[in-house]
């Protein structure tokens, strides 16, 4: 069943055509992403689909009787109400119903049978319009989304823009569209919320039109991609992923054809000037008859092409330290509520260190505290490496002048830096001819964060700083920020809530959760796989516990039969102490040479002669067998973190020996002291291996002895 109709559909500003002969359709369950750079007119395009603005030419045609539910970016929502009033504002008659209701159980207090009679009748009709079932399925959602039961009778007034944000993300998703039209809906929300939503978004029945930049979350909810370019658009029944894969071979076969019939034109052109007058007129004639009735084939439009000419090169900065930074005992809270305490993090030059977690963890208040602009209450002590050039990206965009011009910005860092000059760095940033001269206040989202990075960018860093960078970058942006961050040759801390930008760039993963901060050695997908195998042990365990919990119960169940049939009964209860006490009694008499009593450990215990006693004896065994080889394996450890300990010291003392002798005048010989510095670069990046391998290690004898001393 056909959900939406979109026909020869076209918009502009004026003569300015944003797209122009939009043409597709959806059916009912299909999922379909827009991709465009940013100010394509993707959020343009899911307005005229949503009504909201009429089209130039062309057609939107909804079914008739479809509920269709619209997510902007912007957020807009009423302030009036609660939390909850928000979340049933798609259902009015529900929502009468609930205040009705509320109005008449305050009423009721009186005791008087009227009130009593329409308190009644109020909650026979709320239950039948379904709004106990409404209420659940929206606290289920809320949830979800990080609001508790008390988050539910807030004013709308009092809540954050993030907040607000997930908040209009429910609205829509309470309502259960037929039609669901999603702008940037990851925004704002953490892992654990993403991957909820593409979960709850897999299992809807409706049809679903999304635009976004995250990539992890494209491919796993849109099996269909749709580019909108300036005069094209292109369909693929593909995800992201494979969607760019294919686009580019489609792009190169137009390419050529394109230019093999340019080629063929310039040839036949060339014949039509050489012969019109010649003996040849006549098969000039008829060539050039065939040119006029020729379909001309355009070059095809790159959409991306303009997107990816952003470029952020970093400044060269002199080299840092070996140890960037030293966390001791760090510590902070807020609102009276603990965030983490106790933090120790030690940060080497190279390492590229993830922050994620669930929002209002602390993550952005642990990335400040490091950087060394916490706050005064805040506990513990950083201690900086020598060398360092520092660069904090701020994903409030706080170091922007709303009323300055892009020019302005950048001048107010580099005030040496003409007009002309400053214009030509802009434009490394996608600020073409006037964009350099506009106010920050009329920039889009996506454009103050290429300000902020182009600002970051000017002076020389080695260590930086960055509060959710791809917020509101696109995806050619946030890829060349990527390879950019990639082959930064200082350190970098950074938080982000884009999976597959930290698959790409991370090294380490610092993860922040319900006031425990652990730090995980490897990137992101080592993060991810770890605690998908631990969830997976997790649920092997519970299951096994049903299992046996069953198996008990039927066992007991079978025991209490046969007493029922020998006429027994059910035992007595029965005390174990005082059980226990009459058994050892009993034992006592019944032996004729008093004995004493000897504890003794389960590996020196004999064997029993029947069959359960063996199967202890033999699960003993495997036991001592596995902490032997627990035991063998931490001494190995601990071996190897000597060994790596001596190599390390040895090896930075022979770095220090090296780069005194690379400061030397070489005295004309280029290419030995090429070699010398290709050697140190070498030494030092085994260094840095061995120091990786000693954190890892000594990571893990740590874990192992705190559950060896749990257990």
């Amino acid at each position: 069943m056909t959900v939406l109709q979109v026909a020869d559909l076209s918009f502009g500003y004026g003569a300015d055509k944003l797209f122009q002969g939009i043409t597709f359709s959806l059916e009912h369950g299909q999922r379909a992403a827009l991709v465009a750079p940013n100010g394509a007119g993707k959020s343009t395009l899911l307005r005229l689909v949503a009504r909201e603005l009429t089209p130039d030419t062309g057609s939107v045609v909804i079914r008739k009787g479809i509920r269709v539910a619209y997510f902007r970016q912007s957020h807009e929502l009423q302030a009036e109400g609660t939390v909850l009033d928000a979340f049933l504002s798609g259902f009015a008659e529900v929502l009468e119903l609930r205040h009705a209701l509320t109005a008449a159980q305050h009423d009721a207090a009186s005791g008087s049978e009227a009130d009593l009679a329409r308190l009644s009748d109020l909650t026979d009709r709320y239950h039948i319009a379904g709004g106990d079932d409404l209420e659940r399925r929206v606290e289920i959602i809320a949830a979800h989304l990080g609001f508790t039961p008390a988050d539910m009778d807030r004013p709308v007034a009092s809540l954050s823009g993030g907040e607000r944000g997930r908040l209009q993300l429910g609205v829509v998703l309470a309502i259960e569209p037929d039609l669901l039209l999603l702008d940037e809906p990851t925004n704002h929300l953490d892992i654990e919320t993403i991957t909820w939503l593409e979960k709850h978004l897999a299992g809807l029945g409706g049809a679903l039109l999304c635009v976004s930049h995250d990539r992890a979350f494209l491919d796993a909810v849109c099996p269909n991609t749709m580019e909108l370019g300036h005069r094209s658009f292109r369909v693929y029944p593909l995800k992201y992923s494979d969607y760019a894969v294919a686009r580019e071979e489609d792009l190169a076969r137009e390419r050529e054809l394109a230019e093999r019939q340019e080629a063929f034109v310039a040839k036949t052109e060339d014949f039509i000037r050489r012969n019109i007058a010649g003996q040849k007129t006549k098969q000039a004639q008829s060539r050039r008859k065939m040119l006029e009735k020729l379909e001309t084939i355009d070059r095809p439009e790159d959409v991306w092409a303009t997107a990816e000419k952003v470029r952020f090169r970093f400044a060269p900065a002199p080299r840092s330290g070996d140890i960037v930074l030293d966390a001791r005992g760090l510590g902070a809270a807020r609102g009276g509520r603990t965030l983490f305490s106790g933090v120790e993090l030690l940060i080497r030059r190279g390492d590229r260190v993830g922050v994620v977690g669930p929002n209002g963890t602390g993550k952005s208040t642990l990335l400040k505290l490091l950087a060394g602009a916490g706050a005064p209450e805040d506990a513990g002590d950083v201690r900086r490496g020598t060398n360092l050039c520092q660069g904090y990206f701020d994903q409030h965009l706080g170091s922007l002048d709303p009323a300055r011009t892009a020019v302005e910005e950048i001048r107010s860092v580099r005030a040496d830096m003409n007009v002309d000059a400053t214009r030509q760095y802009l434009s490394r940033f996608r600020f073409y001819g006037d964009d350099a001269l506009r106010k920050v206040q009329g920039f889009s989202g996506g454009e103050r964060s290429r300000l902020a990075l182009a600002k970051l960018l000017l002076e020389p860093r080695n260590l930086l700083f960055l509060d959710e960078p791809t917020n509101h970058l696109d995806i050619p942006a946030a890829e060349i920020l990527e390879e950019a961050l990639t082959g930064f040759e200082g350190t970098v801390l950074l938080v982000s809530h884009d999976r597959r930008f930290l698959e790409r760039v991370t090294t380490r993963i610092v993860a922040v959760r319900e006031g425990r901060v652990d730090v995980y050695p490897g990137g992101f997908r080592d993060y991810r796989d770890n605690l998908e195998k631990l969830a997976a042990e997790a649920a092997a365990r519970e299951a096994s516990a049903r299992e046996a919990e069953r198996g008990d119960a039927s066992g007991r169940g079978r025991g209490a039969s046969a007493r029922a049939a020998s006429g027994r009964g059910a035992p007595e209860p029965r005390d174990e102490r005082r059980g226990a006490a009459a058994d050892a009694a009993g034992a006592a008499d019944r032996s004729a040479k008093p004995a004493r009593a000897v504890r003794r450990s389960g590996a020196t215990m004999p064997p029993p002669a029947d069959d359960a006693g063996a199967g202890d004896a033999a699960a003993r065994r495997r036991a001592f067998e596995s902490d032997k080889a627990t035991a063998r394996a931490a001494e190995r450890k601990r071996k190897r973190i000597k060994e790596l300990e001596a190599e390390i010291a040895a090896g930075e003392s022979q770095l220090a020996e090296m780069r005194e002798e690379l400061k030397k005048d070489p005295g004309g010989d280029w290419a030995k002291l090429a070699e010398a510095a290709r050697k140190e670069q070498a030494l030092a990046k085994r260094v840095d291996a061995a120091m990786t391998e000693w954190m890892a290690l000594s990571e893990e004898l740590g874990a192992s002895a705190t559950a060896g001393g749990e257990a």
